[in-house]
């Protein structure tokens, strides 16, 4: 079924705020799990409130927290995120660094031990909006390893996202470049296990190490592992997110030596915001990047009837403007989840839908 972007907002802001979450919080928060929705990452969007659940009642999960800053080196900033909702840390600390950016060009911003930070071309767009051109290396702790490294059989890293923003032009949108370096995220196996979907292609291995299409691998046991994308490649962009992102944040790796795991999705972020002011001129900036867009999505299609050439956002664009009007198809597994967590804090169907 298609449920509307007011149906998906209401349920996460009230289920947000029913749980603890501030106004500011919880629009925030449901903003970014929405917009999710709407560009077609449905694993990072209100689905994930079932999850957040499980962390608010045992504490590992700290609602109303904002980013405590630990280092202001002038073009450097370095944030806790105390395990507060990450997509409010990783908001705020984002807006504070575009505004040093704006002061001295270039501003390196981390963030350590936030919760789920969620959708990482969010806060690539927030910077693209700006003005700013950002790249984002994040890594991930005290979930159980997911993905496996390269000639390996079982999960050693988490997810590990990594993303380029640059601004839009006038005639092109924003070059938002967002993606875990496995071949899936974890999201999407949990969409595809509750909709009994397998994929099209195998993505992930096995207990055994062998490779299958059953997102059933993830979610039961004995369970196995996401195989990550790009062959060595994409194995190392993998390994390079996990040190860029927990060595310099201070927040850590996910080597078990050094970290005893309680099962929450805990992020580090390593960011870096540049003021392309500061080094071109905009104009000059635009017309090149307008010419190279051009200039690549004039290569010939081999398949008329396959996939067309895009810009990098793009079809998060095109998703969004589907989904805004027609609404988000969400499966009916999905949608029970997130009409039974929301009716144990108390907000009904009748709510969501009013």
């Amino acid at each position: 079924m298609r449920h509307s972007e007011h149906e998906l907002r209401n349920a996460a802001e009230k289920w947000l705020s029913a749980t603890g979450s501030n106004a500011y919080e919880a629009k925030v928060v449901a903003d970014h799990l929405v917009n999710a929705n709407l560009r077609g990452h449905d694993s990072h969007g209100v689905g994930m409130i079932a999850i957040y659940r499980d962390f608010i009642q045992d504490g590992r999960l700290k609602p109303n927290t904002a980013p405590r800053l630990l280092n202001d080196r002038g073009s450097i900033l370095q944030f806790a995120g105390d395990r507060g909702y990450g997509q409010r840390i990783g908001h705020d600390a984002t807006e504070q660094a575009i505004a040093r950016a704006k002061e001295t060009g270039l501003c390196l911003y981390t963030i350590a031990n936030s919760c789920h930070l969620g959708r990482i071309g969010t806060y690539g767009e927030q910077c693209a909006d700006a003005g700013m051109v950002s790249l984002h290396f994040v890594n991930v702790q005290h979930f159980q390893p997911l993905v496996a490294p390269w000639g390996g059989s079982d999960a050693r890293f988490g997810t590990n996202p990594f993303c380029c923003a640059i601004p839009a032009t006038e005639k092109n949108g924003r070059f938002i470049l967002d993606f875990a370096t496995s071949i899936v995220a974890m999201g999407k196996t949990r969409v595809a296990y509750l909709a009994k979907k397998r994929f099209p292609q195998p993505v992930m291995l096995d207990a055994k190490g062998q490779p299958t299409d059953d997102p059933k691998v993830m979610w039961e046991d004995p369970k196995g592992s996401l195989m990550p994308m790009g062959l060595y490649k994409g194995a190392g962009l993998c390994f390079a997110c996990e040190l860029l992102a927990g060595l310099l944040s201070t927040g850590g790796t996910n080597a078990p030596s050094l970290l005893e795991r309680d099962g929450t999705i805990v992020n580090n972020m390593t960011s870096i915001v540049i003021d392309p002011k500061a080094l071109c001129d905009l104009t000059w900036m635009k017309r090149e990047m307008d010419a190279m867009i051009e200039y690549v999505k004039a290569s010939p299609e081999p398949d008329p009837k396959g996939n067309p050439i895009l810009e990098p956002g793009e079809v998060e664009r095109e998703r969004t403007a589907e989904r805004t009007a027609n609404g988000v198809e969400i499966s009916d597994g999905e949608w029970a989840k997130i009409l039974e967590t929301c009716a144990l804090a108390g907000v009904t169907e009748a709510d969501i839908r009013a």
